[in-house]
C-alpha cells in the first residue's frame, strides 16, 4: 500500500522539516529536512532518510558513521507542514558525539512541580539510553554495560533481595532507597533489550479495569 503524501505541505524548495525522536526515551534527537523522495524512501525502507540543503542531495542517517536510525513510526503534524520520525537510534545522533543535537541549553530547566514516579522513570530511562549511546568514560552505565546483560540481571536479583529485607525490617527510608536501585537496574535491563517504559505502560493500561486476571501461582 502506497502512503498518501497528498496532505504534506512542502515549501517552495520541495522540502519539509523533520523532527526526529528517540522512540524509546522520547528525547528529541535532531531536526533536518526531507524532500518527497527522501520521505518515500524512509517509508519504504524504515531507514531514516533526509535531504541535505547544503549538498543538495539525499542522505541516509548512519550511512558513513554507523549511527543509524531505524524508523518505527512516521507522523504528520496538524497543519501538514512538518513530519516526526520516531526512531531506534544506534549510537549518538549528533555529529559532535552527543546523544542529541539539542544539548546546549539557553535557559535552565525549571522545576515543573512533577514529583511523581512516572516522570522520574522517563528521565532516568532517557539518561540510561543516552549513556548507552555515548558510553562516557567513568560512567556507571558504561561500566555495567561492559559487563554484559548477565551482570545487569544479577544486580536486579541483588536489589530485589535488598528490597525484601528493608520491607521486612519496616525501614521506610531504606526501602525507598533499595526500591529506587531496583527500578534503576530494571530500567537498565529494559534499555539493553530495547523495551521502553511506554511499552510497559501499554501493558499496564491494558490491564486497567479488568477483573479475573490470574495472579501468581499459589505456593504449596
Amino acid at each position: 500500500m502506497t502512503p498518501d503524501l497528498s496532505q504534506l505541505k512542502f515549501d517552495d524548495r520541495g522540502l519539509i522539516p523533520v523532527v526526529t525522536q528517540d522512540a524509546r526515551s522520547g528525547a528529541v534527537l535532531m531536526q533536518a529536512y526531507a524532500d518527497r523522495a527522501a520521505l518515500e524512501r524512509t517509508l519504504a525502507t524504515r531507514e531514516a532518510t533526509y535531504y541535505s540543503r547544503s549538498r543538495a542531495e539525499q542522505w541516509i542517517k548512519g550511512a558513513t558513521s554507523g549511527h543509524t536510525q531505524q524508523v518505527v513510526g512516521v507522523e504528520l503534524d496538524c497543519d501538514g507542514d512538518s513530519v516526526l520520525y520516531r526512531v531506534v537510534q544506534t549510537g549518538p545522533a549528533c555529529h559532535t558525539g552527543e546523544y542529541s543535537c539539542f544539548h546546549r541549553p539557553l535557559m535552565p530547566a525549571q522545576d515543573t512541580g512533577d514529583h511523581g514516579l512516572d516522570g522520574a522513570l522517563e528521565r532516568v530511562y532517557a539518561t540510561i539510553t543516552e549513556r548507552l549511546a555515548t558510553l562516557p568514560e567513568n560512567s556507571y552505565v558504561a561500566r555495567l554495560h561492559a559487563g554484559g546483560l548477565d551482570r545487569v540481571l544479577k544486580k536486579i536479583s541483588e536489589e530485589a533481595g535488598e528490597v525484601l529485607l528493608a520491607a521486612k525490617n519496616g525501614d521506610r527510608a531504606e526501602l525507598a532507597t533499595e526500591a529506587a536501585d531496583l527500578l534503576f537496574h530494571t530500567l537498565f535491563a529494559l534499555a539493553e533489550v530495547g523495551v521502553s517504559p511506554a511499552d510497559v505502560a501499554d501493558v499496564l493500561r491494558g490491564r486497567e479495569g479488568r477483573s479475573g486476571l490470574k495472579g501468581p501461582k499459589e505456593v504449596g
